[in-house]
């Protein structure tokens, strides 16, 4: 290979690496696919020219041939397992015999997410990766380097030139288990045994396909000795390119504890089991020393546990908005994150097929946003009734197609549990906001006042209600109130009741800033919908599609008094910003502050992208700020915040 083949090779493998680092690392792409994939294909030609390849190269993460057995590999330093607790009481009494065996010293504490997956040991020397290994006993581990091989989020080449060794977890992100479920001829049984499972499997391209991420929070072995803290190991890390999350440093075990209380497990993309208090200082570790087992100088704190198993007594099919057959497993009862578990959801035929979800059938079924809790997978060979597919509408008996994946209803116009499900969302909060109209007074407005479309809601009287069964003058004149104070809704919150198909809260606000009428809204083409943010081909065709179907909607609704009023958008203090919300906010929902960033002017973002100018932390804010930092993004905390809409 010539000088001017090796710089090419490394200006090629130094730019896609760089890529790499920004698009898994720190979520903020310089690139398109395309651009990389073109810079990708130039550097595997060059590698073929030349038949060399640079040991940090890109090409190198593709699944190789499968290997025969993995070979042991002895750590540098031992990895240790930790001690546990499970209330807070017992961490005290851990935090404070750390005090008395550090001889009355003040001690730092740290703070840090257990993720539950799989521990990973990962060497370099000389800015080189030369391998991963699992933990195994603390002294040997497992030689997993292929397999590491393909996570993109483990760096082939960091700055540090000496010999070092970097411990973290290898995880399945939840989205990322979700994805691979949809069509997996097996599903995984949770993102952990997914993590797990590909690792530990002799073919690198099997675990290319479950788009494993790592997290990194220990620098276990470094050999300049120059990180003497845990909060100096974690900053070490991030300079080097490898993904770390969220440390929380503090003298106050009590803030420790706060912290621990305000985590939001459902805000992850993550599974979490617990979380990890450490004492910071390596010279006081040092002191504190280790039992048989753990160190002293660190211990665990357990969660509940959000998954667990349970038997199928039936499968049962509801009918949504619209007209949607949604298969739903009745459950023996089961204890699960302090509450009685008795059903769980399944997305689909297809689902039930995948999962090998049967009546009688043991399965796992995990907590999802504290709702209807999931069913993961069966348990092989459990259960003996099948699950039929239903041919017919359980509610109202009419013939079911198939659209795809799913089973609908034909007579969706018709049918009594989906018009009061549209119904419902009508009327709901983020809707019309009429307040005394549940889902079992609708269904009295159904049966009784032949109320099948919204505006006919419009047209029930204070006699109408008199004649339903627990109505009496104080309700009824309440509900009537409630229905005409509804004729003034904020636009946003008008087209969001339409109940246009994939369009939420979130893109009926932009939508509504956009175009500032329904008439404008109904009027755009598919190409101009498909130009705004957040909207693409297919959501812009349900947009047209709906209003081809239902334009009359508006009309009806607009001549019983409706009257949406147009969002306001000052140029107040966050006109122009692009505001992203992380962590728990004690003042307010994270609702009423995205409400009160686009009543200044603000745009409210999900994630952290290039177009972020602003970044909002509340309490336990995670990696959304950390890729904030990183990227040199204003972040300011929620007193600042408060007194920026409060002025």
């Amino acid at each position: 290979m010539t000088q001017n083949e090796k710089n090419s090779m490394q200006r090629l493998v130094d730019e896609l690496n760089d890529y790499a680092y920004r698009y898994y690392v720190l979520d903020d792409p310089a690139v398109t696919d395309d651009v990389y994939d073109k810079l990708y294909d130039e550097l595997l030609a060059l590698e073929r020219d030349v038949g060399e390849r640079l040991p940090d190269s890109p090409t190198a993460r593709v699944g190789g041939e499968p290997i025969s057995a993995f070979l042991p590999h002895t750590h540098i330093s031992r990895l240790y397992s930790l001690d546990k607790c499970r209330s807070f009481d017992e961490l005290r009494e851990w935090a404070a015999k750390a005090v008395k065996a550090a001889d009355g010293e003040e001690i730092a504490f740290t703070l840090e997410y257990k993720l539950d997956g799989l521990t990973l040991c990962v060497t370099y020397e000389n800015g080189i990766f030369r391998g991963a290994a699992t933990r195994g006993n603390g002294v040997t581990g497992e030689d997993v380097t292929e397999q590491a091989r393909t996570i993109r989020s483990i760096p082939m080449r960091i700055d540090f030139r000496g010999v070092t060794e970097a411990k973290g977890e290898c995880i399945m992100r939840r989205s990322a288990f979700r994805k691979y479920n949809e069509t997996a001829e097996e599903p995984l049984k949770n993102p952990r045994n997914g993590a797990a499972g590909a690792l530990r499997n002799l073919d690198p391209s099997v675990t290319a396909k479950r788009k494993l991420d790592m997290i990194f929070y220990d620098v276990n072995y470094i050999s300049d000795d120059s990180v003497r803290s845990q909060e100096e190991g974690v900053e070490w890390l991030r300079k080097n390119r490898f993904k770390t999350e969220k440390l929380l440093v503090s003298r106050d075990i009590e803030e420790i504890i706060s912290a621990i209380s305000a985590v939001d497990r459902d805000a992850l993309d993550f599974d979490i089991d617990g979380m990890v208090v450490k004492v910071d200082d390596y010279a006081l570790r040092e002191k504190l020393g280790f039992t048989d087992k753990f160190p002293r100088w660190a211990i665990a704190y357990k969660f509940e546990a959000e998954e667990t198993t349970t038997k199928v007594k039936d499968v049962v099919w509801q009918v949504g908005r619209t007209g949607k057959l949604t298969p739903l497993a009745l459950l023996e009862p089961v204890e699960l994150c302090g509450a009685t578990v008795r059903r769980a959801t399944l997305n689909n035929y297809g689902d039930i097929l995948r999962k090998k979800v049967k009546i009688g059938s043991t399965v796992f079924i995990r907590r999802s946003n504290d709702v209807i809790p999931e069913i993961l997978s069966a348990v092989d060979g459990t259960g003996s009734g099948e699950v039929t597919k239903p041919t017919v509408c359980p509610d109202c008996g009419a013939p079911v197609v198939e659209n795809g994946a799913n089973l609908f209803c034909t007579n969706r116009e018709s049918c009594r549990t989906a018009v009061i499900a549209r119904l419902a969302h009508f009327v709901s909060k983020d809707c019309m906001d009429i307040d005394g109209l549940s889902t079992n007074t609708l269904g009295k407005f159904h049966d009784y006042l032949g109320v099948r479309e919204p505006y006919q809601i419009y047209d029930v009287t204070r006699d109408d209600l008199l004649t339903l069964e627990s109505f009496k003058d104080k309700k009824a004149d309440n509900l009537i109130a409630a229905i005409e104070k509804s004729k003034s809704p904020r636009l946003s919150a008008y087209i969001n009741a339409f109940g246009i198909p994939n369009v939420g809260k979130k893109l009926a606000y932009d939508l509504s800033v956009k175009y500032g009428s329904v008439d404008k809204l109904a009027a755009a083409s598919a190409d101009e919908l498909a130009a705004v943010d957040d909207i693409g081909e297919h959501i812009a065709a349900d947009i047209t599609g709906f209003f081809a179907e239902n334009r009359e909607l508006d009309g009806e609704l607009r001549r019983r008094g409706v009257t949406p009023l147009a969002d306001v958008v000052t140029e107040g203090p966050l006109g122009g910003e692009s505001v992203v919300l992380t962590g728990k906010l004690a003042s307010m929902p994270r609702s009423k502050a995205a409400e009160a960033i686009q009543a200044l002017g603000g745009k409210v973002q999900s994630s952290v992208t290039k177009e972020t100018t602003l970044v909002v932390a509340g309490e336990d804010a995670g990696s959304k700020l950390d890729k904030a930092k990183a990227a040199g993004i204003r972040v300011i905390g929620e007193s600042e915040f408060l007194s920026l809409i409060n002025a």
